[in-house]
């Protein structure tokens, strides 16, 4: 008889859960395309990326070691994400920033692995930039902002003057 009670509070307690995870609702972008608006404007990497959630391998991505002034923008939709004076190297072989710029990026949970993280998400088109973690540096926000290097595009600062 306790095995048929557990049995049955078991499969009441899953179907709670489903429940409440198939009435999450959807969040609406101000930039949404359909898959092959997407994909007619992204690379194959970028799409996975960005649209799919995927993960560029470390150590691959050209910006990962870039230093120079200017803006990181997403790739996906050009909304200036990180400015490059919250760039650091944090040895792990993606682009890593301490933060974001404000309002630019959405953070959301993530349970891919099968344990929650932090997964940073272009505020403007939803695209899948990567992860933040708790292991930053300490004198500033403490936050890594761990991100997919095909994700971003590099807007250099320009030193023209403006008349």
């Amino acid at each position: 008889m306790n095995k048929l009670f557990l049995l049955f509070a078991i499969i009441m307690l899953s179907c709670n859960s489903i429940a409440q995870n198939s009435s999450k609702a959807k969040k609406t972008y101000k930039i949404e395309k359909t898959t092959k608006e997407w994909k007619k404007i992204l690379t194959p990497m970028q799409y996975y990326v960005l649209r799919e959630a995927g993960t560029e391998r470390a150590f691959t991505s050209e910006l990962n070691k870039n230093y120079k002034k200017g803006t990181f923008v997403c790739a996906a939709c050009k909304t200036p994400l990180y400015e490059s004076k919250h760039k650091y190297d944090s040895g792990s072989g993606w682009p890593s920033f301490d933060r974001a710029i404000g309002g630019s990026v959405e953070l959301d949970v993530d349970y891919k692995l099968g344990y929650a993280r932090t997964e940073l998400k272009c505020n403007t088109c939803g695209g899948h930039l990567g992860h933040s973690f708790d292991d930053g540096p300490k004198e500033t926000t403490g936050k890594r902002h761990c991100i997919n290097g095909v994700a971003l595009k590099f807007i250099p600062k320009t030193n023209k003057k403006v008349k």
